[in-house]
């Protein structure tokens, strides 16, 4: 009896260590049964990644897209420029045609308002009254009574024009906007003489461009009353044109007079003397330069005598 017990307790050790030995190999093949599904998730889940990166979707925000492009996953798309786009209408179209130059081409005329210049525009009436054949015409004021500056009289008036013996340099301008005019004038413009900074300011006659403009040498003389020390010769800042006497009026034209024809609707509406009181060198139109020789009579020496008109 002793016996049987024993063999039957050495069976059931057996067994036991059997089902543990069966235990850990099912465990084991569980584990790597594991780990291998993990690893097959895995690898899926870099591919599917790799290819979202190949191919923005259209959800991506642009700042994404653009950082993909950097990184050399995705081409940028090139863009064409207008200028190369050939279009039926394009290829159809004329050319626009030539139109003949203009005899001149005048500068903008900039307002003086206390030595502080603002760009201004001469009216396109002007532009479409002056033939790109003929004269332009202008107004250049000079002061007829005597003042001293720098111990030299700077007076010039129009009978000092008519008994020079030869033409005159019109010097002293110290405005841009009027240095650029006289830099437009041409050979042949004529221009009216206009008395300033006198008892009755107005225009006395009229004058011609007989050279045009070249260096005002007044400007490096230390004595001269408009003698400027940013002017050198290197880089010469203001200019002269040469002019000739060529009529005195009888009767000047006012600037009170100038004015009635200044209001709103009159012919001399425009007229930039009378709306830039301060340049000294202006442009006139054909049409008011022939209105004013309407005014009064020039003597024998000037111009023909053009009947008077009425402020109608």
């Amino acid at each position: 009896m002793a016996r049987s017990t024993g063999q039957k307790r050495q069976a059931t050790q057996a067994d036991i260590d059997s089902d543990e030995a069966s235990r850990r190999t099912r465990r084991k093949v569980a584990e790597e049964a594991t780990h291998n599904k993990r690893r097959t998730r895995s690898s899926d889940q870099s591919l599917s990644s790799a290819s979202a990166k190949k191919t923005p979707s259209p959800t991506t925000p642009p700042s994404a897209r653009k950082k993909i492009v950097k990184k050399g996953i995705a081409r940028p798309v090139k863009k064409v420029a207008k200028s190369n786009i050939t279009t039926p209408s394009s290829r159809n179209a004329k050319p626009a045609a030539k139109t003949a130059p203009r005899r001149r081409s005048f500068s903008k005329v900039a307002i003086s308002n206390g030595g502080n210049l603002n760009d201004g525009k001469a009216s396109n009436d002007d532009e479409e009254e002056d033939s790109p054949d003929g004269p332009s015409y202008w107004l250049m004021k000079a002061e007829p009574d005597s003042r001293i500056e720098k111990g030299k009289d700077v007076k010039f008036s129009i009978d000092d024009l008519k008994e020079a013996s030869e033409p005159e340099a019109w010097d002293g301008v110290r405005n841009a906007a009027a240095r650029n005019n006289m830099r437009s004038m041409l050979q042949g413009d004529m221009a009216f003489f206009y008395h300033s900074n006198c008892k009755t300011p107005g225009i006395v006659g009229t004058m011609e461009v007989v050279r045009e403009h070249s260096v005002d040498e007044s400007a490096f003389d230390k004595e001269h009353p408009y003698y400027d020390e940013k002017s050198t010769r290197d880089k010469p800042k203001w200019c002269v044109v040469h002019v000739q006497f060529r009529s005195k009026f009888n009767d000047p034209v006012t600037l009170k007079e100038l004015q009635k024809y200044a209001k709103p609707g009159g012919i001399l509406e425009d007229m930039q003397t009378l709306k830039m009181s301060r340049l000294s060198v202006s442009k006139v139109s054909k049409k008011e330069w022939d209105f004013i020789h309407t005014l009064t009579d020039p003597d024998a020496n000037g111009a023909p005598t053009l009947k008077s008109a009425t402020n109608s």
